[in-house]
């Protein structure tokens, strides 16, 4: 998710790029090993996982290219930094459940080819329903995404009770609402969705992790990365 900003400026139009990803080089990696990621569970064997993209819940309505299994993989610091964010969270009662971590080169491409697709809108209700979906490329599905770096994870909160199930906490939208209302600091959304917020943010950041404003459930550890270099590796 990345946009322009255009300036007016004595009859003519200058583009600036705003967080615009730097030209990428797709590592020849073919393992996960060889990416230098390993799966999140071999340190948080437990950890809650509903990963979207390998099955059909999510905003192309169908399991995307390059999701073989539902795991999660991420460079081996960005996989410790959220094994610890997990373990700080569960001495308070709270756990993550995470719904991407990395993403091969494939998927996305699967994800601008769909928003190309002016006439596929079969998720248009629940994942964009305020927004045309000619207006999605850009700020909400970019041609390079960070998740291909293999250091950015979607994920939320949930509060857990003894003796019983973890709930997710509200957050006032789903992952991949693609509106305004996801805006990490939206105004649209009530105390206690913006509090739990921002609970997610202050757990994320405690580790290194950064969020990306439009999208409330979105972190990348930075530090994690080798900078130009995304993979495509499928997850298996």
């Amino acid at each position: 998710m990345r946009c322009r900003l255009s300036l007016i400026l004595a009859g003519m139009v200058v583009a600036l790029p705003v967080l615009a990803e730097p030209p990428a080089t797709v590592s020849p990696a073919t393992t996960p090993a060889a990416a230098g990621m390993i799966d999140v569970r071999t340190l948080v064997p437990d950890l809650a996982e509903d990963m979207r993209y390998a099955g059909s819940d999510n905003f192309t309505g169908t399991v995307v290219d390059g999701y073989d299994a539902p795991r999660c993989y991420l460079r081996k610091g960005a996989a410790t930094a959220l094994a610890r964010v997990e373990h700080t969270l569960r001495q308070s009662g709270m756990r993550l459940k995470l719904w991407d971590c990395y993403r091969p080169a494939r998927a996305v491409a699967v994800f601008v080819r769909w928003a190309h697709d002016l006439s596929d809108t079969g998720t248009k209700a629940v994942h964009y329903p305020n927004i045309d979906k000619s207006a999605l490329l850009g700020e909400y599905i970019a041609p390079v995404s960070g998740h291909s770096k293999g250091a950015t994870v979607d994920l939320t909160l949930m509060q857990c009770h003894a003796g019983k199930s973890c709930v997710p906490l509200d957050m006032g939208t789903d992952f991949d609402f693609f509106d305004p209302m996801a805006h990490t600091d939206a105004a649209t959304i009530s105390p206690t969705q913006k509090t739990n917020r921002l609970l997610l943010k202050k757990a994320m950041e405690g580790a290194g992790f950064v969020n990306y404003p439009q999208e409330w459930w979105h972190y990348s550890l930075p530090s994690a990365v080798d900078p130009g270099v995304i993979y495509d590796v499928p997850v298996r």
